[in-house]
Formats: structure tokens, C-alpha cells, sequence
């Protein structure tokens, strides 16, 4: 049996898919995998936009809307919230009803939201109303799960990096551009037209369910394992990965939503000022994430990680040194090399994801289809997980910025706290994945398979 669509499925389903053999990938398995991540990206991207919608729209929530910079950090917090919390029914929902099926469903979904903005985003609006469409605009940041538990099928482990990190790098990039496309408005039709920005996305959400109707494939082979699920939650690893996407993930989606609150409640820029800032930071993370991802091909994902944690704790110096010091073009400078680094150790972090598996597997004493089948099940398996307590960090970060502000009307208490989480991010990368006595264990002496230890250095 080929790559060919079955008829009995009754859609875009591919019955046979084996990335790991080159000959079955060189001759048709490369070109469905790029044409599916170019509409998965796509349909991501927008995801990602209707995600991050509050953190622009709040620059148009001028002093008639009655709501303080704690109430917007509040309400970027609940679409964060959300958004993380529905991570993992998402990412599960691909093996359920496959990865075309769902991108299509998922995509659809964003028209809730931003319909639901065009009603209401105008003065006199309820609060209670706009925590009701914060928790809608949620579903967006629920489109990363499936998106990347569906591209991390379709590629090889060898090229799981980059694919990965274009799939993601592509996605994070809308959250610059919705910011991108605020500032324009703002600039040229004024900070009391927000409307304008929910009509331009209406029509691309509905472009997206369509390309991603058209051309887009689901995968047969692909299904749920409840076996794979149950032992993801287990390992010790799901959750080690997912304290250190925190520090990466969480950073980068909880600085974008919250980065032009800060410059407009703690160094008084006016809308126009902060939306002209506010979309540099995670234009350059997610046009960076790739090349983490590429990195960690190369030199390994726990190595790029760890000199990445470093460079963030050093960035993170800087910011807090700025931030006392009331200094806007530090504080600016600083946080647009954190963005850079969260964008590479998004990268890094996710590559580690599968080779971490893949030692695992050595490490039992499998070899060749049985060692790649159980790397892609629970590596699959727990990226869903992953990658939704790392988007809890951003709401981490925008309550606590919140308190900040409400005891301080200032975030520089809050600056110190993610610096400090950096400090200890680092020091698990080292002790968990490349202390010495885990990449001695490559030399060890003669074992038996099942009593190997995994080497992660690698990885």
C-alpha cells in the first residue's frame, strides 16, 4: 500500500507513513510532509495571532474602557490560561480524528473570537463581558498542541528539529504580527479603531479552514495510545521538559502579551510608542526558533539549551538592572536578546523531546523499527503534555507581573522572580542531561540492555 488517500476513510488519509526509511521518504513521504507544514504553519500562525489579540488590544483600551493596567494584565492572564489548559485535549484530538480533520476544526474555532471582539470592543464593554472573549480568545494558544503533535509525525527523527521548529517558529511569528498589524492601525486610523484589526482577520481564519480542507492529510498509523499517555505522565522527563519549557515557552508568549503593558504602566509610552516597540521582541524569537531547532541537530538539544538558560539569566541581569535604574533603552535592549534567547531555547527544547525518547530506547536494548516506534510514542505522547504546562509560564508571568504592579507600580520584583527561575533551569539541564556521570554512562562497562543508562548529552 502507498501514500495514496483511502476512499473508505472518507477523506485526506494516508494508510502507510514511514519517515525513518529514506528510500519511502526521498520518493513521496518529503514532499506530503512539507506540503502539510506549510498549511499547518499557516493555520498556527493565525492561532497564535487570535491568542495574543488582548495583549494589542489593550493598547486601544484607552482611560473610557475603566479598566487599570492590573485588570489587562488579568485579562491577557485568563486568555493564557486557556489557551494552556486546552493544550492537551488539543494535542490528543490528532490521533482521535487525524491532523487534516482537526486543523480544520481547530482553525474554524478562531472565528468565535474574533467575532465575538467585533461586537464587543468598544467603551462601556463590561469587564465581565471581556474576561468572557478572553477566555474564547484561549483556543488560539490551544492550536500549537495538535499543530506539532501532527508535524512531529510526519517528519524523521534527523529532521524533527527543524521541522519542529519551523512548524512552531512560524506559529509564534503571528504573535509579532497581529502587534505588527496594531501598530498600523494605531498609526494610521488611531487608537479608537480596533475594530479594524478584527476585520482584517476574519477573512484569513476563513482562508486557513479552507487550505488546511484542501490540502492537508491526515495519518492513518497515527492513534491514540492510552499505554503511551499513561507512561509519558509517569516519566520522570515529561514533567523535567515541561519545567524547563516554562523557562523557554512560557517566557516567550508571557513577554509578548505583557511587554507593551510594561512600557505603557511602568515607563509611561503612549499606545502609539509601545505598539511601534512591542512586535520586535517576538518577531525575532520566533524567526530565531528554527535555528535553535537547528542547532540542536547539530550539537545537541541539552548543550544549546543549557549555554541558551545562561545567556537568558545574564539577559534577565540586565532587565532588572534596567527596570531599577528607569532606564527604557536598556530595558528595551534587554528584553529584546531574552526574546532572541526564548526563541532559541524553544528550538532546543523541543528537538530534546524525541532524542531524549530515542536514548531511552537504546538504553532498553531496542534497535532499528522497534527503538523509532517507541521514541514516536512517547515522544508524541508527551509533547502534548509539554507544551501545555510550558504555556502556563505565561500565565505565570502575567499574574505575576499583576501583583507586581498592584504592590509596586513597578515590575521590577517580578523581573527578579523569572531571573531566579532561569538560574534554576540551568542548573537542571546541567544535572539531569550532561553532568558527567549521565555521559560517562556511554563508556560504562558491559550491561545488560535493559540495565543501561540513558545517555542524554545527545540528546
Amino acid at each position: 500500500m502507498t501514500a495514496a488517500t483511502t476512499a473508505h476513510k472518507g477523506g485526506r488519509w494516508i494508510e502507510r507513513w514511514d519517515p525513518e526509511n529514506e528510500q519511502f521518504w526521498e520518493a513521496e513521504g518529503r514532499h506530503i510532509a512539507r506540503r502539510n507544514l506549510v498549511f499547518s504553519v499557516m493555520s498556527e500562525h493565525i492561532g497564535f495571532s487570535v491568542w495574543s489579540m488582548f495583549s494589542v488590544l489593550a493598547l486601544f483600551m484607552g482611560p473610557e474602557y475603566g479598566v487599570d493596567p492590573a485588570g489587562k494584565f488579568f485579562l491577557v492572564a485568563v486568555a493564557s490560561l486557556v489557551g494552556a489548559t486546552l493544550r492537551v485535549p488539543y494535542g490528543f484530538a490528532v490521533a482521535r480524528f487525524g491532523g487534516r480533520n482537526w486543523t480544520v476544526f481547530s482553525a474554524a474555532m478562531l472565528l468565535l473570537p474574533t467575532t465575538a471582539l467585533l461586537l464587543v470592543m468598544e467603551p462601556g464593554t463590561s469587564y465581565s463581558t471581556f474576561m468572557l472573549v478572553a477566555v474564547l480568545t484561549g483556543v488560539g494558544g490551544a492550536n500549537f498542541a495538535s499543530s506539532m503533535s501532527n508535524i512531529n509525525s510526519f517528519y524523521p527523527l534527523r529532521l524533527k528539529g527543524w521541522a519542529l521548529g519551523m512548524n512552531a517558529g512560524g506559529g509564534n511569528i503571528g504573535v509579532a504580527v497581529v502587534q505588527l498589524l496594531g501598530l498600523l492601525i494605531i498609526a494610521i486610523a488611531g487608537a479608537a479603531s480596533p475594530r479594524l484589526l478584527l476585520g482584517i482577520y476574519i477573512p484569513l481564519i476563513i482562508a486557513a479552514t479552507v487550505c488546511s480542507a484542501l490540502y492537508m492529510d491526515n495519518l492513518g498509523p497515527v492513534k491514540n495510545d492510552g499505554g503511551a499517555a499513561r507512561e509519558a505522565v509517569r516519566d520522570r522527563h515529561t514533567w523535567i521538559m515541561s519545567f524547563l519549557y516554562i523557562g523557554t515557552f512560557g517566557s516567550f508568549i508571557g513577554y509578548s502579551f505583557a511587554f507593551g503593558l510594561v512600557l505603557t504602566a511602568q515607563f509611561g509610552r503612549t499606545p502609539l510608542q509601545a505598539a511601534s516597540l512591542t512586535f520586535i521582541g517576538p518577531l525575532l524569537g520566533s524567526l530565531i526558533r528554527p535555528v535553535g531547532g537547528r542547532l540542536a541537530d547539530r550539537l545537541g538539544g541539552a548543550r544549546v539549551t543549557l549555554g541558551n538558560f545562561a545567556l537568558m539569566t545574564a539577559a534577565a541581569c540586565v532587565i532588572v538592572i534596567a527596570s531599577f535604574r528607569a532606564s527604557l533603552p536598556l530595558f528595551i535592549g534587554g528584553f529584546i536578546v531574552l526574546f532572541v534567547l526564548t526563541g532559541i531555547g524553544n528550538g532546543s527544547t523541543y528537538k530534546m523531546i524525541p532524542g531524549i525518547y530515542r536514548a531511552k530506547a537504546t538504553a532498553k536494548g531496542l534497535t532499528g523499527e522497534a527503538a523509532d516506534v517507541y521514541a514516536r510514542r512517547l515522544s508524541g505522547a508527551s509533547m502534548s503534555l509539554i507544551g501545555a504546562v510550558g504555556a502556563f509560564g505565561g500565565l505565570g508571568i502575567n499574574l505575576a507581573l499583576r501583583q507586581s504592579f498592584l504592590t509596586s507600580q513597578s515590575g521590577t520584583t517580578a523581573f527578579v522572580f523569572f531571573l531566579g527561575y532561569y538560574v534554576v533551569c540551568s542548573a537542571v539541564t546541567w544535572a539531569v542531561y550532561l553532568r558527567k556521570p549521565a555521559a560517562a554512562a556511554e563508556q560504562a562497562g558491559p550491561a545488560e540492555p535493559q540495565q543501561r543508562q540513558p545517555v542524554y548529552a545527545e540528546v
